[in-house]
């Protein structure tokens, strides 16, 4: 028997960064908020604290943060005439569990998207003609403009303390940073991270070749930070166990150290963790959700009334969440109608190795997640397409983020996979080689969806999500050119030995490339090729919101984490100032 619960003014399914963000926000306008967690409460103390935390085996190989792969998997497959199989190990992207989500396992890169991005198809057809575009490609523009994101770009900087020099402030120029971001209002609220000697070889490298080389912005602190909240987060010790672990000396932006001390207090929202959430319940018109469904901790079934839904969880769950709860067309590939599922997009990472002589010592130990050097010369639409017969493209960076005994063990070509032999060229090697990668842009194809899987199901007795993906042949022209450029600068950094390995085809889900899942929920102003409004709420049921890198239309050539905090702040002003004052749509048609 389904046991119902008093109702409240708003149910906040996911709380990671996104939904901590709303939760607070929504507090703070007088709505009691129940916040539904699938995973565990943890906090910095005593859940992140080292040496338990620096387990590799335990939460690197083993992924003791992420979503149990057991009981809630997703099922892939490369085409829609293959028949998807579940993934039962997280590999190549690692979807968090948890109070605080993947934002506590982050690296902590932190960027904002180019002007371009958010009107895309717009942008490439005055630049280079509406026939440029592949037809084989689904671009669309966003629906909202860099210029409008940006004083939330702005704020979630200063929430999480990122750390960097800035490149454009006002349409100035800065010596030192990235010329070829996007204007920003104000420079960043931190100095960026010292930069490491690998970082140094990179950076006179790509000053040689003409390159102009700044440090990658960051959520792991250079100094000591008091954000607006009044929560202060600690200098890093450069450790290297940022990605796939909690960060115990405070030093990495997380709901833990950013937002939840004070959401927590608040006597308006109520926490519940081990809650798994089974569907939004709509009324008998299917216009309007009443509630979620979920199961807790005791596996009873509880139905929670609310007039507001958030669904704030990774951008996954978000698609599934949707399919399950009836919430927007699903996506129809056949008739490339429906927009559930639509426009699932990734990221096009590839990467070399250069190996040095013994002299050279990089301690790749000494790092955190975001101690690196890029170049954005690249990346986006900073460089002419007209002949390349691909658009997008890649930030190059110096890619040491740690030097973990399991997973940092780089050896060149030939070299055995195991014995004495391969054990010999580890230790040979493992001080002395720096990694560097291009982190590439990921274009929507109407052949890459979501959509729920008809045979395999969940603990639960629910439809595990169907993943069908593949690199679409422009992303594979984008990484070759791109990698070529970025094997340039490992020849100049002066190493006896580059390999460098562009991304091929096809997409294999053993080999971990980004935890970047974005689209599959996407924002438009166009109902017939979006699920949600600008503002993040659903098309077709107006008291619910799905905040996530779902709302993606393509995923540029940067980490979306900083742009998924300005949409989510877009969002959140939206619902305290607007929405709650006149519940029902706020994009009329």
């Amino acid at each position: 028997m389904v046991k119902t619960l008093d109702a409240v003014d708003a149910v906040v399914v996911g709380v990671g960064m996104s939904g901590s963000i709303i939760a607070h926000e929504l507090t703070k306008a007088g709505q009691k908020v129940v916040g539904l967690e699938r995973g565990s409460g943890r906090n910095t103390v005593p859940d992140f604290q080292a040496p338990a935390m620096h387990d590799e085996l335990k939460y690197s190989i083993r992924k003791g943060l992420m979503q149990s792969a057991q009981k809630e998997a997703v099922t892939m497959r490369n085409k829609s005439d293959q028949t998807a199989l579940p993934i039962r190990r997280w590999q190549a992207f690692l979807p968090g569990t948890g109070l605080g989500g993947s934002a506590v396992h982050w690296n902590g890169n932190i960027w904002r998207f180019q002007e371009a991005d958010f009107v895309l198809k717009s942008h490439i057809e005055k630049r280079y003609g509406k026939d440029f575009i592949d037809p084989s490609l689904s671009i669309q523009d966003w629906g909202v403009t860099y210029s409008e994101l940006e004083p939330y770009y702005d704020r979630f900087e200063k929430l999480y303390g990122a750390c960097g020099k800035a490149g454009n402030i006002q349409g100035k120029i800065q010596e030192g940073g990235n010329p070829f971001e996007a204007p920003r209002s104000s420079e960043y609220p931190n100095k960026p991270m010292k930069q490491t000697y690998a970082g140094a070889l990179f950076t006179k490298a790509a000053q040689s070749l003409g390159y102009k080389p700044f440090p990658m912005p960051s959520c792991t602190m250079s100094q000591r930070y008091t954000n607006p909240l009044g929560l202060t987060m600690e200098a890093c010790v450069m450790c290297g166990f940022c990605e796939r672990y909690g960060c115990e000396h405070k030093a990495k932006a997380s709901p833990q150290t950013t937002v939840l001390p004070v959401l927590l207090k608040s006597e308006l929202f109520e926490l519940r963790t081990q809650t798994q959430v089974l569907k939004v319940e709509l009324d008998k018109d299917g216009k309007k959700a009443i509630g979620v469904t979920y199961v807790n901790a005791a596996g009873e079934e509880v139905f929670q009334p609310a007039a507001l839904v958030v669904l704030s969880m990774f951008s996954l769950n978000n698609v599934r969440m949707m399919l399950l709860s009836g919430i927007g067309k699903p996506y129809n590939p056949v008739t490339q109608e429906g927009v559930v599922g639509r426009n699932y997009t990734y990221q096009t990472i590839s990467g070399a190795e250069v190996f040095f002589d013994d002299n050279v010592r990089v301690n790749p130990f000494m790092a955190s997640g975001s101690t690196m050097m890029a170049i954005d010369e690249f990346s986006g639409d900073n460089f002419d397409h007209s002949k390349l017969g691909f658009i997008g493209g890649a930030y190059l960076y110096s890619n040491i983020t740690n030097g973990q005994p399991i997973g940092f063990h780089p050896v060149p070509p030939g070299t055995p996979r195991w014995g004495q032999k391969f054990k010999n060229a580890m230790l040979k090697h493992y001080n002395h080689t720096v990694k560097i990668g291009a982190h590439g842009s990921s274009m929507p194809t109407p052949t890459n969806y979501l959509d729920l899987d008809p045979t395999y199901k969940d603990a639960w007795g629910q439809p595990l999500l169907r993943m069908t993906f593949d690199f679409s042949e422009n992303d594979l022209k984008m990484s070759a050119y791109i990698t070529s450029k970025l094997e340039e600068i490992g020849k100049a950094m002066g190493g006896k030995q580059v390999v460098a390995s562009a991304r091929k085809g096809p997409f294999d889900c053993n080999i971990y490339q980004s935890t970047h899942n974005c689209g599959g929920a996407v924002m438009g102003d166009d109902p017939s090729i979006s699920a949600v409004n600008t503002y993040l709420q659903s098309w077709d049921v107006s008291n619910v919101f799905v905040v996530g890198a779902s709302a993606f239309a393509h995923n540029g050539s940067y980490n979306p984490t900083g742009t998924l905090g300005a949409l989510t702040y877009r969002a959140a002003e939206a619902l305290t100032s607007k929405y709650l004052k006149s519940p029902g749509p706020l994009v009329s048609l």
